[in-house]
C-alpha cells in the first residue's frame, strides 16, 4: 500500500517537513506576542478558584464478565470476574491479560482515546472549587467512571484504575510495545492509536534518536524498544487548578512545586512492570527491593525525553506569569502541526483558534507540573479565557474514592499553602526537585525535604505530612467546603500516612509474600495485580486494604 493513499502518513511527513518548522514557528511568536498583551492586561482573569481532573485508565479481558446489572460486591456499581469473584485463572477461570479497546467503547460521550490501543481517558467539566463545585466533581469522576466501565464491559471487557498495567496481553508485552509497520519511511506502532498527532510525536523522537530506537532502563530491565508506545504502561490523574487571576499564578505555581515531592510519595502505585518485560531475574528479592515505588516517572521520562533539552522534568519556578508563555516558545520543538491541516475541525473565531499553534505546542511540554491557557467556560464570572495548573506527576489510583480524594488534597494543599502565605516557597527549587525524585524512587520511605509553618528546613515525614493534611484541610475550609465534606475526601489518604502503606507498598508486599511461597517473579507479579484488580473492584478505597 503506498503511503501517499494514507492521511496519516501525509500528516506526518508534512510535521516533519522543515518549512512546517518555520512557518509554526513564525506563528508561535505572534501568538505568543499577544498572549503576553492579553495576560498583562487581564484578559486571562477570572473570579474563582476552579476544578476539574483527567484519569486515564487501561482494559483487560479474561475471567467472566457478570451480566448488565449485576453490581454486587462492587463500591462503585460495577462488578466484573466470574461468580466466586476469581481473576486468577487458576482456578477454572481464563487469566486476566490487557486486552486493545474497540471503537464501540469509544461511542459513549464519557470515554476519550488515549495513546494506547488499550487506554481510555476520563474528564470532568471544571467547577468552582467550593463546597457543591467539589462535590460535583466527586459525582462526576464516579458517573462517568461508571459509564466508562459499563461501555468497557459491553464489550466483554473490564477497565481498570492503576498506575501501569503488568498483565501482558496475549501475545507478551515486548511483542505488542514492538509492532511496528514501515509506510513509506513512516513508522507505525501497531498499537499506538493511528492519530497523527501521535505517530508524528513518535516519528519525531526517533529522528532525535537517529532511528536506533529507545532505551528504557529501570531497575531489573534495560530494553530497547522501537517507539515512544512503552509511554503508554503509565496512567495517570491530572488535578486542575485554575487561578483567578495572572497576579496570582506565580505564587500557587511555585508552591504547587514544592508539594510535588510529598503528594507522589502520598500516591505512588507503579512499583513493577510487566514480568515478561524483565526477562531472566536471577535474583528476584533484590529486584523488589530495588525497584521504584513510581516507575511511571522513568517510563514517560525515558519514553519522551530525546530532544536537547528533557522535555519532561519538574519545571523551573515562574517570576511573572507571562513566563509560562516564554516556556512554553522556548522549549524544543516535537512535531509541530498547522491549524488548517485539521479536517472536520471549522475554526470558531475564539481563543482556541487564536493561539492554536501555541497551544499545540503546549500539549508537548511535558513538565510534571504546567500552565495551560485557556480552558473551558465555567460560568458569567469564569470563562475560556484563563490560567489552570496542570498537577501531572500523580498515577491513577486503585478506586475512585482514591483519585477523588487526591483531587480534593492536590487542589486544597495547593490553595492552602497560598492562603497561609507558607514559607515553603521559601525551600529550594533544587530541594524540591530531589524530593520529587527520591519520593519515586522510595515512596512515603523517601528523604522528604520541607520548609515548615515556621520556617525550619525539615525532612522528619510525620511533620512533612501533617503539614500537608492541615493546609490541605485550611484551603478547602477556605474555599467553602464543608468540614464533613473534607473529612470524607481526604480521610482515605490520611489513613495511608498513619499506617506507613502506599499502594505501591501493597503491592510490594505482596509480591515478596508471593517469592516466600515459592513462586517466581513472573507468577508473584501476576498474583499481585489479579488480587489488586479484584479488591480496586469491590472495595471503596484503598484504606480498606490496610
Amino acid at each position: 500500500m503506498s503511503g501517499e493513499s494514507d492521511p496519516t502518513v501525509e500528516s506526518v511527513k508534512r510535521s516533519l517537513d522543515p518549512e512546517t518548522a518555520t512557518a509554526f514557528d513564525s506563528r508561535l511568536e505572534t501568538q505568543a506576542a499577544w498572549l503576553r498583551d492579553a495576560i498583562a492586561d487581564g484578559v486571562m482573569d477570572n473570579a474563582d478558584l476552579t476544578v476539574g481532573l483527567e484519569l486515564e485508565a487501561y482494559a483487560v479481558t479474561g475471567g467472566d464478565t457478570p451480566a448488565d446489572g449485576d453490581t454486587s460486591g462492587d463500591a462503585d456499581g460495577d462488578a466484573s470476574g466470574d461468580a466466586n469473584g476469581d481473576t486468577s485463572g487458576e482456578n477454572g477461570g481464563r487469566a486476566l491479560r490487557l486486552v486493545r479497546l474497540p471503537d464501540g467503547v469509544f461511542e459513549d460521550p464519557a470515554v476519550n482515546k488515549e495513546l494506547g490501543l488499550h487506554n481510555v481517558e476520563i474528564n470532568t467539566e471544571p467547577t468552582i472549587l467550593d463546597g457543591p463545585g467539589l462535590a460535583g466533581q466527586a459525582n462526576e469522576i464516579r458517573d462517568r467512571t461508571r459509564a466508562a466501565r459499563s461501555a468497557v464491559r459491553d464489550q466483554g471487557h473490564e477497565l481498570v484504575l492503576d498506575g501501569l498495567w503488568t498483565l501482558p496481553p496475549a501475545e507478551g508485552s515486548m511483542e505488542y510495545l514492538s509492532a511496528v509497520e514501515d509506510r513509506d519511511g513512516v513508522i507505525l506502532a501497531g498499537n499506538m492509536r493511528r492519530a497523527p498527532r501521535y505517530v508524528a510525536i513518535d516519528n519525531h523522537a526517533l529522528e532525535y534518536v537517529d532511528g536506533d530506537g529507545l532505551s528504557l532502563s529501570v531497575p531489573g530491565c534495560t530494553r530497547t524498544v522501537p517507539t515512544i508506545l512503552f509511554e503508554s504502561l503509565a496512567t495517570s490523574i491530572q488535578p486542575h487548578l485554575q487561578v483567578p487571576t495572572a497576579a496570582e499564578l506565580p505564587a500557587y505555581y511555585n508552591a504547587a512545586i514544592r508539594t510535588l515531592g510529598p503528594v507522589l510519595a502520598l500516591s505512588a502505585n507503579s512499583p513493577f512492570l510487566p514480568p515478561d518485560v524483565y526477562g531472566d531475574v536471577n535474583d528476584p528479592e533484590s529486584l523488589v527491593e530495588a525497584t521504584h515505588h513510581e516507575l511511571r516517572i522513568a517510563v514517560f521520562e525515558q519514553s519522551v525525553n530525546h530532544t536537547p533539552n528533557a522535555k519532561v522534568r519538574v519545571p523551573r519556578d515562574v517570576e511573572a506569569p507571562t513566563d509560562v508563555v516564554d516556556r512554553v516558545l522556548e522549549d524544543d520543538l516535537y512535531a509541530p502541526f498547522l491549524r488548517e491541516w485539521i479536517e472536520g475541525d471549522t475554526p470558531r473565531g475564539g481563543l482556541a483558534d487564536r493561539i492554536w499553534e501555541f497551544d499545540h505546542k503546549r500539549g508537548t511540554y511535558w513538565r510534571w507540573l504546567r500552565c495551560v491557557v485557556g480552558g473551558s467556560h465555567v460560568d458569567a464570572d469564569n470563562d475560556d479565557h484563563s490560567l489552570r495548573i496542570e498537577y501531572r506527576p500523580v498515577p491513577t489510583q486503585p478506586t475512585v474514592t482514591d483519585v477523588i480524594g487526591v483531587q480534593a488534597l492536590v487542589v486544597g494543599l495547593i490553595h492552602g499553602l497560598v492562603e497561609a502565605g507558607h514559607p515553603v516557597v521559601d525551600l529550594s527549587w533544587d530541594a524540591a526537585e530531589a524530593s520529587f525524585y527520591r519520593a519515586a524512587a522510595a515512596g512515603m520511605s523517601a528523604d522528604l525535604e520541607w520548609m515548615t509553618a515556621g520556617g525550619e528546613r525539615t525532612t522528619d515525614r510525620d511533620v512533612i505530612f501533617d503539614e500537608v493534611f492541615a493546609h490541605a484541610r485550611l484551603g478547602l475550609g477556605e474555599a467553602g467546603v464543608p468540614e464533613a465534606d473534607i473529612d470524607r475526601y481526604l480521610s482515605p489518604l490520611k489513613a495511608r500516612v498513619d499506617a506507613g502503606t502506599t499502594p505501591s507498598d501493597w503491592k510490594r508486599t505482596r509480591v515478596r509474600a508471593a517469592l516466600d511461597d515459592g513462586d517466581d517473579l513472573a507468577t508473584a507479579i501476576r498474583r499481585m495485580q489479579r488480587e489488586y484488580v479484584e479488591r480496586s473492584r469491590e472495595t471503596d478505597s484503598f484504606a480498606e486494604w490496610i
